[in-house]
C-alpha cells in the first residue's frame, strides 16, 4: 500500500516543519502548502509536501536533518527510509511499500 494522497495525510504532515526544509523554501511554496482543500490530491505527482506520497522536493537540497520518523503519515505507513524530500520515493521507490 502506497502512502495515499489525502487531506488527512497532508494536514499531518511535518515536512514544513523540517530542518531540511529552508525558509526560502517556505516562503516560495506557501500557497501552495496551505492546509486548504486540494481536489487534484490523488493525481498530483509533485507537491512541495508529504514528499513519502510524491516526488521529492525541487527546492531541498541539502541535507540539514529528518524528522520523517517523527511524522505521523511515517508510522501510519511504517515507512522504513528517510528523506523523502531529496531521493524519489525515499531511497528507493519499491521501498516506500508498506508491508
Amino acid at each position: 500500500m502506497r502512502v495515499e494522497k489525502t487531506q488527512e495525510n497532508i494536514s499531518l504532515c511535518l515536512c514544513l516543519r523540517c530542518p531540511s526544509y529552508s525558509p526560502v523554501c517556505r516562503i516560495k511554496n506557501a500557497l501552495q502548502n496551505k492546509n486548504q482543500q486540494t481536489p487534484d490530491l490523488a493525481v498530483r505527482t509533485h507537491y512541495e509536501k508529504m514528499f513519502c506520497a510524491f516526488q521529492k522536493s525541487n527546492c531541498i537540497h541539502i541535507d540539514r536533518g529528518c524528522l520523517c520518523a517523527q511524522c505521523a503519515v511515517f508510522q501510519k505507513y511504517a515507512l522504513n527510509r528517510e528523506e523523502f524530500c531529496l531521493h524519489a520515493g525515499g531511497k528507493q521507490t519499491e521501498e516506500r511499500l508498506y508491508q
